[in-house]
């Protein structure tokens, strides 16, 4: 899914989201909440009709922001202090306030509010509260956070239950995803896989991974978990997008996928291609009239040079984002559409072997 945090994935028109093969974008709460705010998305017909997408639209809850971006605006605005976030983000059973990134305004989010304001965003998919424990947090302090996330589901699914429909969704109700935490530890990620997964909602989540563990440990949990998951639920792991982190996640079970990092990465001139990942930037690519990557047929690969794109990166020029951006998510997309391929054709496992061979090469070769 790729990201549009504030109503727009950076530099592509909706219809080159279409193009790519874009079947569902992520929107984020907590930014969306703060600027332009829900109330006027509301007004404005939704976020559907606000951004033109006429797709399915994934909101998450806003809670990972309130963690991560608590201390910024003290941090950024006022030289001499040095707060951390957890200074600035006042944590309770009932929820959790925190100052605006933007201006240091004070909010608190509970359940049931996060819930009201993905209702007035008018999201296909919502995403229930949870606390994203840091990687490296005590056994200790991941059971309280635990109790605190499957409290607040519970309640999250209890306001969700009690809108019948939501006026600004294109769906008759709205999907509700709650989120399965429990740090690095076995015993509570399988906890919370069981209590996750008999909420009465349509899909599920897994979330506090890729957020400074290693990838063996990201992988050893979602192996851990899989065998508690329910077979008819569709699983969405949060914030990873490496294809080869795709590749790893599908054989694990996993459904769907969300991260920043295409677009991010092509703003700085990284691009992914069937040969590894490309640093733009490089030198090297001064002269070589050739496609970025000649195994792509996104129309970035079919009308430019990676001598342009280059050209492009080098002058900062707001087209070479754009186009390697497109590049980008192409790829990624392509990917799923592969990986969907072969799984139908029972063929998966070669599939995932052929291309990290010679991805990796690739990679190394750079």
């Amino acid at each position: 899914m790729p990201v549009g945090t504030k109503a727009t994935v950076k530099t592509m028109r909706p219809e080159e989201l279409k193009e790519v093969g874009t079947q569902i974008l992520l929107g984020n709460t907590y930014h969306l909440y703060l600027h332009p705010g829900a109330e006027l998305i509301q007004k404005l017909g939704g976020l559907h009709q606000f951004m033109h997408w006429e797709g399915p639209i994934l909101t998450d809850s806003g809670g990972f922001q309130v963690f991560s971006l608590g201390g910024d605006y003290e941090t950024r605005n006022h030289s001499g202090i040095t707060a951390s976030s957890k200074s600035l983000v006042k944590l309770t059973e009932e929820g959790v306030e925190f100052r605006s990134v933007y201006d240091g305004s004070k909010h608190f989010f509970t359940p049931e509010k996060c819930i009201q304001i993905q209702c007035q965003l008018g999201a296909d998919i919502m995403m229930a509260l949870d606390e994203c424990a840091p990687a490296d947090s005590s056994k200790q302090y991941a059971k309280k956070a635990l109790k605190r996330t499957h409290d607040w589901a519970s309640r999250c699914v209890k306001e969700w239950q009690s809108n019948v429909k939501c006026q600004m969704s294109n769906v008759t109700k709205q999907a509700l995803f709650p989120i399965i935490q429990g740090v690095v530890y076995d015993d509570l990620r399988i906890e919370s896989a069981k209590f996750i997964s008999n909420l009465d909602c349509p899909g599920l989540a897994i979330g506090g991974l890729s957020v400074g563990e290693s990838k063996a440990t990201m992988l050893h949990v979602l192996e851990t978990i899989e065998p508690h998951l329910p077979k008819d639920k569709p699983r969405y792991l949060m914030g990873v997008g490496m294809p080869e982190d795709l590749l790893e996640g599908v054989e694990r079970g996993i459904d769907l996928f969300d991260c920043v990092l295409p677009t991010r990465l092509g703003r700085h001139g990284h691009c992914f291609t069937h040969a590894g990942k490309v640093n733009l930037y490089n030198q090297k690519w001064q002269t070589l009239n050739q496609p970025l990557d000649p195994d792509c047929r996104c129309s970035v690969c079919q009308n430019y040079s990676i001598a342009y794109l280059h050209h492009l990166i080098r002058e900062k020029e707001i087209l070479g984002i754009h186009l390697a951006t497109y590049h980008n998510l192409h790829f990624l997309l392509n990917l799923m559409t592969e990986i969907r391929a072969a799984i139908n054709a029972d063929k998966f496992p070669k599939f995932k072997k052929q291309f990290l061979q010679k991805y990796q090469v690739g990679m190394r070769g750079e």
